[in-house]
């Protein structure tokens, strides 16, 4: 994203701060080294992937973890998924008491990754790092192993200012599972939380207005995704012999999903609901650059377009099971199955979401076609408190490393479990940064970091680590 870009100020010198630049500049190719060793990595946290994968991660993030000689205890830890017995995908969890009174800060990112698709989609090996111009190519590059490194890399150089004998309290939490739902999450919270208590928590997973222009964000879309199968037949019959006076489940589940938009792309659900939000200016045109939506294809929706991803609802099919091509035959199909993903907006509990699409598919099934929900995933929306002095601290460091004043973003995308952290730690801060950039193609092929943002983010992070250790 692009925005007219505010010099900030004179920021408020941050205590030991041009010696922190120093040493993250100094330190900066030994951080690209070591995320590009975790790049190799291929940590697919989801079901038909190599567990093995993730668990070496996790012990080469303990590591480096352990390197940094600061912290009291480090651990890999895990925890069950609900009543399961199940466990989740292995965590770094590290920690390091307050001394003095000094605040603790929580770092938080994630270790795991997407899977990388089909290669021949990418330009290189996904999980081989690429370096091409300013941008280091690889599956979790960016999303999330660089939200890793830039909490390494910041704690090192504030290790090598402040040495080891400072106040703050530290504690790290890297996770192994948040791309396949964080299921563990929750439960993880409560097993841990003596070692989690924080003051402040940082959640380096999300992105920044441009490549020169940080961002904090303050709301977060909440998600509900579902499998839904409408079925209209006993079996398949002959669409020459039938067709015409028996509805099949594909013309079925075709007017049904139909139902959920208007003709201009709204979400026509009853009881989703949206937020007023003021937004930064967000031209069409940027829209067309950033999403690569094609020429003569018009965007949907109502309203300020920063409006629509960030306050406003919306439902996307992201999957069908149906015959391909190759196996289609002349028949009526009896049972479709899509999946559904919607996005929440933030005020709305993401159940009460659910139900009310539900009322929806249920009210519109056409010719009386039966419907069926599994695998329903809700995860709730948030707004950040930013009244607090953490949120101030933050502010000041990112205009301090950047040059210029940060913007306050929504996300489209969903954090879910920022929820589980307010509701486990209501007194703590919650402080969501990123080391993304509009360009960043998080999820998608050709995955990578514009290294100006890591070094800056990098920065940011060893300046608010100072500014929380001086703290009276």
């Amino acid at each position: 994203m692009s925005s007219t870009q505010t010099p900030a100020p004179e920021p408020t010198s941050t205590p030991g701060g041009d010696a922190l630049r120093e040493a993250v500049h100094a330190g900066l190719p030994g951080a690209i080294a070591d995320l590009s060793s975790l790049v190799r990595i291929p940590s697919v946290s989801w079901d038909g992937f190599d567990p093995a994968q993730v668990r070496a991660s996790a012990e080469a993030v303990k590591a480096l973890v352990e390197g940094l000689g600061i912290f009291d205890t480090v651990s890999i830890a895990s925890a069950p998924i609900g009543d399961s017995g199940v466990h989740g995908q292995p965590a770094v969890l590290a920690s390091r008491p307050a001394r003095e009174g000094k605040p603790t800060i929580l770092l938080y990112a994630h270790h795991d990754v997407q899977p990388p698709g089909d290669d021949a989609d990418w330009d290189s090996s996904p999980f081989e790092p690429t370096l091409v111009g300013d941008r280091l190519y690889g599956r979790g590059a960016a999303d999330d192993k660089a939200g890793v490194m830039t909490h390494i890399a910041a704690l090192r150089a504030f290790r090598e200012v402040h040495g080891e004998d400072f106040g703050l309290g530290l504690a790290v939490f890297i996770e192994g599972e948040e791309e396949f739902g964080s299921r563990s999450f929750a439960r993880f919270l409560v097993e841990n939380r003596d070692a989690l208590q924080a003051d402040a928590i940082v959640v380096a997973d999300s992105d920044n207005w441009n490549t020169t222009t940080p961002a904090l964000t303050v709301a977060l879309r909440g998600n509900v995704t579902f499998a839904l199968t409408v079925s209209t037949l006993g079996h398949a019959s002959h669409s020459g012999m039938f067709g015409g006076a028996v509805p099949d489940a594909m013309m079925a589940t075709i007017l049904l999903l139909a139902s959920l938009w208007d003709a201009d792309g709204s979400v026509a659900v009853d009881g989703l609901r949206s937020i007023e939000m003021a937004t930064p200016e967000y031209t069409e045109e940027l829209l067309r650059s950033e999403a690569a939506l094609l020429d003569g294809v018009a965007p949907i929706g109502t309203g300020e377009i920063l409006s629509r991803l960030w306050a406003k609802p919306s439902v996307t099919v992201t999957g069908i099971n149906a015959p391909s091509m190759v196996n289609a035959s002349n028949t009526l199909i009896p049972s479709v199955t899509v999946k559904i993903s919607a996005r929440i907006a933030p005020g709305q509990p993401a159940t009460e979401a659910y139900d009310a699409i539900v009322a929806h598919l249920r009210a519109h099934a056409p010719f009386g076609a039966r419907l069926a929900f599994t695998d329903v995933d809700c995860g709730n929306p948030f707004l950040v408190d930013t009244s607090g002095p953490s949120v101030a601290d933050a502010r000041a460091a990112m205009a301090e490393a950047w040059g210029v004043e940060p913007v306050d973003t929504g996300i489209g995308g969903s954090i879910p479990f920022v929820s589980d952290l307010v509701a486990t730690f209501p007194a703590a801060e919650i402080l969501v940064t990123g080391v993304e950039d509009p360009d960043s193609r998080a999820h998608s092929p050709n995955e990578s970091l514009h290294l100006g943002v890591f070094h800056r983010a990098i920065l940011t992070e060893a300046l608010l680590l100072a500014k929380l250790e001086a703290r009276a």
